[in-house]
């Protein structure tokens, strides 16, 4: 087995030499742009601006993005089409540099494009010519030589064009407009007056410059003293421009990806005079009216006529040409151009669409090859890196020489160190880069050497030490062709498995290991140690790697591994002169030089410093220097940081400050980077960026910035912002870790900026503005302030004076959708492309944004996450991100989640299409305690049947469930108090040595500890808001302590009265309470009680009471105090002044008050005395408290263990130590009592949240046991592992149970997921049969015991028992399920009403074998083994005929005509009417009938089995065979079940082992399928279409994994398994319901799971899920209404009595039946549910 990844396969002569290239690293070999599945689809818009804008903007609003949706869902892929002039200012369309950028875009669309390339949209217009931005001196002064020659001023040009004598050879450029425009700057900024006059004023200026160079280039081109070559840059337009450059001289191949649109308009000349023509035509000013410019025409003529048609005979280049004719008298109308915009859309699209899919390839094995995937990352780094590599150095020629293998024995690795920007990645990337190719050089062209490159923490699988281990394993595996069975799991062995793999290396094929950045390793399984590093080497391996000196001490590490010093290269400042000659070089090399004076500032800089990168950063400052430019030495930077400051912002002030800000802010901080078309959807969305760069003329649909602006500052930032490609798209990243520091300082310094861009990014990749969704554009200036610009040091900054405005608009700002896989299939659900980008910047998004809700539900609970991780081999990916999620919100849903996945961790990686269906199972049961799990399933509801068609819909899964346990100490006894608190993972434990701990159970660390000066605690006490801790001590002392900080506040000591107190003992404190504000303490035997002020610390007064002070309770509102006393009073006093206010006693005076309930919202208190009874009293007038109730609860003399008053305040607990007591509060009387066996007792119980389970623990027992209080059953037994439970203590904040066993353990046990366990419903013996009603809404089952249960078949719960006198052995429905026969072993038979439970006949006499009901329900057939069976009436009771032969298994044919069954050899049909037999057919001596079936659609036909292994088709009416066919010899040997298809032309044997045996009756040929495991049941579908089987499975995957069997839903057209659901209980019996294919499993543990099959080609079958009440949201409850479930009772008195031959009634017959042939057998609705 080849390692995973690129190695699941080994090599061959047939992989592309690019794959192969990419694996050995022969860098040199692979193109610029080479990405695994084919780039992306960049087309290129060349069109005139004015004529084209109609075109263009329908192709951006309505094409563009299905263009887009296509490719990312049919190949991964973006598409993007770059059009410069789209949203740019019209008056900008000329502007020199928007030309040139345009053409260098050109070319990259047409070398990197993986589809279409290049789309012209040619119409009537040439294009005006270009302003020249610079021209070569020589020539510019040859033009104004000419100009003078021909009688023209040449003023203009001198004033807007300068001579730079930087540029070699020396130049003149154009002046900024700026310089030269009069108060140009300020127009921008003022209004929009101000700016239409500048560009009247600048048109006029280009028009009149376009017609100097246009007039002196013609003279001077007939004067012959220009070539034409030279001449047509000043003579042809724009559009001519690119059309040249994109279809001449291209290949045929290369012209198929592009397409022009040519639109011709007939007649147009004559529409010249219009104004609104202009648009569409050049023209020119006659003498009398305006006229097409004729000289401009011929050059589109020639363009459009003549240069494109040449282009289309010599290739196959798509050129449509249309004929558009004008309006009569408004020439080319709206109306005209609308018509033809349309039909260029669809064109477009349907071009587009022929191209990428002759084009480009859709290649799916990228998204399963991790290995390939990472090895294209570092390549492609490799080759940005070494672009940036500037010149030869002796560390490159010294670590080329070391690469050589030497003939020596064992090498050492070469360890290149330097500070930050000394070039080590440079260094090592170019290394990299020439490996290859040199070694091949110096050792023949034969050898073939294997070159690995890591650029460490440049990707996640780099910074871990075992992945990047895994992954250098892998591809030396592949290269050297070694088989690895397995890939080790422990660490020692990964390394190990590298030392062996370096052994594989030889002369032929040399090994080079490049590991730049060592420092960059996480610390996991201590990386940073260099344990694992190779320090001897085999001599025809090299390893180099690159470091730091002075980080986490890798440098020093190295030097005790290697102690060569010749290994070492350190890269220190070079040489100024040499810096200043490579400068120089660089310059030339763009045809840049700089001056004498300037070079002097040039060499001040170099002076200080001499890093490569600064050397780097001073070329990109002085490379635009012009010549006159007055430099001083403030022009350049003396450190990197400051010139990478200064680079930002210089790029800031050209393109505008909010959107650098925001543009470079985002590129930081996204996890990987962004893509050019990712960060121009942000910035669309980001109304701050769209608020700066769009004026308010330009608000309309779509609303999105301009690429333009996105193409500038990729420009400016070339060679620092590169691009990095990761999977199959290509994003932008900074070129260094400097880069990125100094990017996150100046732009990710505002928090609430940052978080504000974390939000709008986690929107983006949520997709929730995509699909048309309009977001609101708000644009206010004063939100500038917020961009914490005042706190960047730019001293180009211009505060803003613009009048504060607000408006509100909604706009399509088109983001794409952003599903989790890209479907290309609909009907193959497993064929799609990942989207990697959700995957990878989502969940870091939302967490950093604190978005919790969408991190909870937009990805944890979202099934196509879930799978999709999965599926591409990141589970643990996905519960790192599971645990994450949990950390921010503290769900508790998302612990359980997590639990679950690890739970079927080894079934979902084996099968990732079961995970629907095993997470159902697990959530049903526990969906109403956990509500926030409901989105998950209905998530798995909507998704899952994609995958597989089994949907559970009622769980009868056994919760498992481990607690959180935390050793606190080595006994229980050491124990004083445990307090849970708000947050659900702390707790705090005071222990007898005086500490007080405060512990994080989940991960089971101390947090802060308090030391009490070694006083022993009594008890502990947290105020509600968790601010105070107050401590009792044996000192009689509180102290008071901040809880957060853990520091003393004040220190109280409690005092009693002169005459109280214990006699002749010292009295400790006998308890204490809180309120909101102060602490209420009283010793033993006292009967005062201390108030404190608990902030400042000092006692307040002392409450007297009349007798000895028992409790204290704190009403809610922190208002009074009831003290309860002995003789069973109590007192009120006022907290706030300390009055007392009123004294009550229970006329149970005996005793003392054990605790005291305040009820609040009924403005009611509760006494309960030591003995368990109450005292009710109404404190709605608090000084006089009147007696309401009074309740004896003094029965079995057991004193009160504890008392707890349920959260809705509905109910009483009273926990005894031999009963547990539950009152009703509204009617105070005990509504449930649950007594203890004789030899245990009670420790403690609690109520469930909805107060409908009971929880509780026995004393010396360790098991936790949940009740249900309705029924009294004991539903769950929770073993606690640590030992006997000594306490129980609830958590009334997040319901949780913390136990403390005798061993010193606390656990902490979740109430809702306990009590989930009592929802499932369990007759607690093993269901026998089953019988499902024909409306298929209840189930009715037979365990074995003296009831039959009805369950709600879309609840799973029991609604009904219908209880016997003795054992029930039969049972049968009529169709619509309204009433049922039973009968028992006690020779009764019972007729039930199902839907009010009444028994409403009952028959005596005689003990039944079996019983049927005819299908038109008016006939019931009980067969006796003993006595004649006899046929009745269900209507009356009385008897229609007797059978006197004995039958066994025995069927109703359809038409209600004959009883057919078996006996002994022969198979007899009965005649229902007169008992006879009417029809027979017997077999030959010694041959048996084993087994027989009706077939459905055929009344009359029997299909039947002999045990001569011959099958026959009897026709009963005929009593004739109609087909037999013969099985194979030994077939029926362990012959378990067979089933007939309905039209008989079918039939499915089983004989108990692991195949299915598919028999065609007709032809009689048996087919073989192999099943899953050894099959126990089957079912065939009543359309014959679907079996379903239970099969048990061999393998200790499953075993371990609880399996016990599986339940397969086979669909038989093409034998394929469309679901699979694993079964944790033993199964005992299986249904299959006729209608709705829904399957009902009885359990060994008497419960029932119901589930549903959804075959997606059935999609209508799909609304029975949603149907189901166990989907049905809850409005704002977490549980759902459980019904009271009937106990009906059997009569006691028969109504008949059957005789031998008669029947004796007791009274005329009783019985109602409803016409079941009208009953309505519909499919339960959602409707019909929700008026149940």
């Amino acid at each position: 087995m080849w390692p995973t990844g690129a190695g699941t396969r080994p090599p061959c002569p047939r992989e592309s030499a690019l794959r192969r290239a990419a694996i050995s690293g022969n860098v040199q070999a692979l193109p610029p742009n080479h990405v695994p599945t084919g780039r992306s689809v960049r087309v290129f818009i060349c069109a005139n601006p004015d004529e084209t804008e109609a075109e263009r903007n329908a192709l951006k609003e309505h094409v563009y993005p299905k263009l887009r949706d296509f490719c990312r869902e049919n190949y991964g892929i973006e598409f993007q089409v770059v059009d410069l002039y789209w949203g740019v200012d019209p008056e900008e369309w000329d502007n020199p540099d928007l030309q040139r950028l345009r053409m260098k875009l050109l070319e990259e669309c047409l070398k990197t494009s993986a589809g279409p390339c290049f789309v012209a949209l040619v119409g009537e217009k040439y294009g005006s010519l270009r302003v020249p931005g610079e021209v070569d001196a020589a020539e510019f002064e040859m033009i104004l030589d000419a100009a003078v020659e021909v009688g023209l001023e040449t003023q203009l040009l001198e004033e807007w064009y300068c001579r730079d004598e930087n540029s070699v050879p020396p130049a003149y450029y154009l002046k900024p407009k700026v310089q030269v425009l009069k108060n140009y700057q300020n127009s921008m900024e003022s209004n929009t007056a101000a700016k239409a006059k500048n560009d009247k004023a600048w048109r006029k200026v280009s028009d009149e410059i376009k017609a100097l160079f246009r007039t002196a280039v013609l003279h001077l081109q007939e004067k012959g003293s220009m070539k034409p070559v030279d001449a047509k840059k000043f003579l042809c337009s724009a559009l001519e421009d690119e059309l040249d450059f994109a279809l001449g001289k291209q290949t045929p191949a290369f012209l198929r990806k592009c397409v022009c649109y040519i639109r011709k308009i007939a007649a147009f000349e004559r529409f010249a005079k219009l104004p609104e023509m202009a648009r569409y035509m050049d023209t020119v000013p006659g003498p009398e009216r305006v006229m097409r410019n004729q000289e401009a025409h011929e050059r589109l003529l020639k363009v459009r006529d003549e240069f494109i048609p040449t282009v289309v005979a010599a290739s196959k280049l798509r050129v449509y040409s249309s004929v558009t004719h004008c309006d009569m008298k408004l020439g080319y109308s709206q109306e005209v151009e609308s018509h033809y915009v349309e039909g260029l859309c669809k064109q477009f699209y349907e071009d587009m669409v022929d191209i990428i899919q002759a084009t480009v390839q859709q290649n799916l094995d990228a998204e399963t090859e991790p290995l390939y995937d990472e090895l294209l990352q570092h390549t492609s780094l490799c080759q940005t890196h070494a672009a940036l590599y500037q010149h030869r150095s002796e560390p490159l020629d010294g670590v080329l020489d070391y690469l050589l293998p030497a003939q020596g024995g064992r090498m050492s690795p070469l360890v290149v160190h330097g500070g930050p920007c000394t070039g080590k990645t440079l260094l090592l990337a170019e290394v990299a880069r020439q490996a290859y190719s040199w070694l091949q050089t110096e050792m023949g062209p034969e050898t073939d050497p294997v070159v690995i490159v890591r650029f460490i923490g440049s990707t996640q699988v780099s910074m871990d030490l075992r992945t990047l281990l895994q992954s250098i394993c892998e591809q030396i595996a592949i290269n050297y062709r070694c088989l690895i069975h397995f890939l080790p799991t422990k660490i020692q062995e990964m390394r190990e498995l590298l030392v062996n793999l370096l052994a594989e290396a030889s002369f032929h094929r040399p090994l080079v290991i490049i590991l730049d950045a060592l420092e960059q390793l996480s610390d996991a399984d201590e990386a940073r140690k260099l344990w694992w590093f190779p320090a001897h080497l085999p001599r025809t391996v090299r390893v180099v790697v690159s470091t730091l000196p002075n980080k986490h001490g890798i440098l020093q590490k190295l030097r005790h591994l290697i102690h060569d010093e010749g290994r070492y290269v350190e890269l220190i400042q070079r040489d100024r002169k040499v810096c200043s000659q490579t400068l120089k070089q660089q310059l030339l090399r763009v045809r840049r030089k700089v001056t004498s004076g300037q070079q002097i500032y040039v060499n001040e800089a170099l002076a200080k410093c001499t890093l490569p990168m600064f050397v780097n950063l001073i070329y990109r400052e002085v490379v635009h220097w012009r010549s006159h430019k007055d430099v001083d030495d403030r022009s350049l930077c003396s450190t990197v940081h400051e010139s990478i400051e200064k680079l930002f912002y210089s790029v800031e002030n050209k393109l505008g400050q909010r959107f650098v800000f925001r543009a470079l802010g985002y590129i930081t901080m996204a996890k990987a980077g962004l893509t050019e078309l990712e960060l121009e959807d942000i910035l669309s969305l980001d109304n701050i960026v769209l608020g700066d760069v769009i004026v308010a003329s330009y608000l309309k649909n779509p609303l999105r910035i301009s690429y333009d602006l996105i193409a500038r500052i990729r420009e400016e930032l070339e060679g620092y912002l590169v691009e990095r490609q990761v999977r199959n798209v290509t994003l932008m990243v900074w070129a260094n870790r400097h880069l990125h520091l100094i990017a996150q300082k100046l732009y990710l310094s505002n928090e609430e900026d940052v978080h504000q861009m974390h939000s709008l990014l986690a929107e983006y990749f949520l997709g929730a503005w995509s699909g048309g969704r309009k977001k609101i554009f708000t644009y206010d200036n004063n939100h500038f302030t917020s961009l914490n610009i005042s706190h960047h040091k730019n001293p180009h900054q211009q505060p803003s004076h613009e009048k504060t405005s607000s408006d509100k608009y909604s706009y399509d700002r088109q983001t794409p959708e952003q599903p989790w896989v890209f479907q290309c299939n609909l009907l193959e659900p497993d064929i799609f492309f990942v989207n990697h980008r959700k995957m990878t910047e989502l969940v870091y998004h939302l967490s950093r944004s604190g978005r919790t809700d969408d991190l909870m539900f937009g990805v944890i609970m979202n099934f196509s996450w879930l799978y999709t991780m999965i599926k591409i081999g990141q589970f643990e990916k996905a519960l790192t991100d599971i645990d994450l999620a949990y950390s921010y919100s503290q769900e508790k849903e998302l612990k359980f989640l997590a639990t679950t996945l690890r739970s079927v961790k080894l079934k979902v990686m084996k099968s990732p299409a079961s995970l629907s269906a095993e997470l159902q199972q697990r959530l049903l049961p526990v969906v109403t305690s956990l509500p926030k799990l409901r989105h998950l399933l209905l998530e798995c509801d909507k998704d899952g049947p994609k995958y597989c068609s089994i949907v559970p819909l009622h769980s009868s899964m056994d919760v498992t469930y481990s607690p959180e346990r935390l050793p606190l100490c080595s006994s229980y006894m050491q124990i004083v108090e445990i307090l849970p608190t708000l947050a659900p993972n702390i707790v705090l434990v005071a222990l007898e040595d005086g500490s007080i701990s405060t512990w994080d159970v989940e991960s089971r660390q101390l947090l802060r500890q308090i030391d009490t000066a070694r006083s022993v605690v009594l008890g502990i006490r947290l105020t509600t808001d968790e601010k105070y801790l107050v401590v009792a001590t044996t000192k009689n002392t509180l102290l008071i302590y901040d809880n957060h900080k853990s520091c003393l506040l004040s220190e109280v000591e409690i005092k009693g009265s002169k005459h109280g107190g214990v006699a002749g003992d010292v009295a400790f404190i006998n308890g204490f309470t809180l309120s909101s504000h102060h602490a209420l303490a009283w010793l033993e035997a006292s009967k005062e009680v201390n108030v404190i002020d608990l902030l400042y610390g000092w006692p307040l007064y002392q409450f007297h009471c009349w007798y000895e002070v028992t409790c204290v309770q704190c009403s809610p509102d922190g208002m009074y105090a009831f003290c309860g006393q002995y003789l069973n009073s109590a007192t009120i006093f006022h907290l706030g002044n300390g009055d007392k206010l009123a004294t009550v006693t229970s006329e149970f005076s005996g005793g003392f008050v054990k605790s005291i309930l305040v009820l609040d919202t009924i403005n009611q208190m509760v006494m309960v005395d030591n003995e368990g009874s109450l005292s009710v009293w109404n404190t709605k007038d608090i000084n006089n408290p009147r007696l309401m109730e009074d309740y004896d609860c003094r029965g079995d003399e057991s004193e009160v263990v504890s008392i707890e008053l349920s959260e809705d305040q509905r109910s009483i607990l009273i926990c005894k130590s031999m009963s547990i007591e539950v009152l009703d509060t509204k009617l105070w009387k005990m509504v449930e009592k649950f007594k203890a066996k004789r030899t245990e007792l009670f420790v403690a119980a609690v109520l469930s949240k909805n107060g409908q389970s009971i929880v509780a623990s026995m004393e010396n027992t360790s098991s936790i046991f949940v009740w249900r209080r309705d029924s009294g059953q004991c539903m769950a037994s929770l073993i606690e592992i640590s030992g006997a439970i000594v306490k129980l203590i609830k958590s009334t904040h997040h319901n949780l149970l913390l136990s403390v066993a005798s061993s010193g353990v606390l656990s902490v046990w979740d109430i809702d997921i306990i009590t989930a366990m009592s929802n499932i419903d369990k007759t607690g013996k093993k269901i026998q049969t089953l019988q499902l009603s024909g409306r298929e809404d209840y189930v009715f089952t037979m365990d074995g015991s003296e009831a039959i249960h009805k369950w709600n078949f879309n609840t799973g719960f029991i609604e009904t028992i219908f209880k016997h006198e003795g054992i029930v052995e039969n049972c049968v429905l009529t169709s619509s399920g309204d009433l049922m026969v039973t009968s028992d072993d006690k020779c009764c038979q019972y007729i039930w009403q199902t839907g009010t439970g009444e028994n409403i006949f009952r028959i005596n006499g005689q003990r039944i074998s079996q019983l049927l009901i005819t299908h038109n329900d008016q006939f019931v057939v009980s067969l006796c083994e003993q006595n004649a069976s006899r046929v009745w009436r269900l209507a009356t009771g009385h008897k229609v005929c007797n059978i006197l032969v004995t039958l066994q298994n025995a069927l109703i044919t359809t038409a209600n005509t004959f009883l057919v069954g078996t006996t002994k050899n022969k198979l007899l049909a009965v005649s229902l009417w007169s008992g006879s037999v009417s029809k027979k057919f017997v077999c030959d001596d010694g041959i048996t009938i084993i087994n027989f079936k009706l077939i459905p659609d055929c009344p009359d036909c029997v299909v039947f089995i002999t045990s001569t292994e011959t099958v026959f088709i009897w026709s009963v009416a005929d009593e004739s065979v109609c087909r037999r066919v013969q099985l194979p010899t030994n077939f029926l040997k362990n012959l378990e079940d067979f089933q007939i298809s309905p039209n008989g032309k079918l039939g499915i044997v089983s004989k108990g082992d692991e195949n299915i045996n598919v028999l065609d009756l007709h032809s009689g040929k048996l087919r073989l399928v192999h099943a899953a495991g050894m099959i126990w049941r089957q079912k065939l579908s009543r359309d014959g279409r679907y079996l379903v089987y239970i099969c048990f499975h061999n393998s200790d995957e499953d075993d371990e994994a609880g399996v016990v069997s599986n339940l397969i839903v086979m669909r038989l057209a093409d034998g394929k398994s469309i679901g699979t659901c694993s079964l944790y209980k033993t199964p005992t019996y299986l249904c299959l319901s006729q209608r709705a294919l829904n399957i009902i499993i009885g359990f060994e543990d008497g419960s029932i799971g119901t589930y549903t099959v959804v075959d997606r080609v059935d999609a209508a079958l799909k609304i029975k899920i949603a149907t189901s009440n166990s989907r049905q949201i809850v409005n704002n409850a977490s549980q759902k209404v459980r019904p009271k479930c009937g106990n009906h009772s059997f009569k006691t008195i028969a109504d008949c009595i059957w005789r031998e031959s008669t029947e004796i009634f007791s009274r005329d017959s009783p019985i109602n039946v409803s016409d079941s042939g009208e009953a309505e057998t519909i499919a339960p609705s959602k409707k019909s549910e929700l008026l149940q």
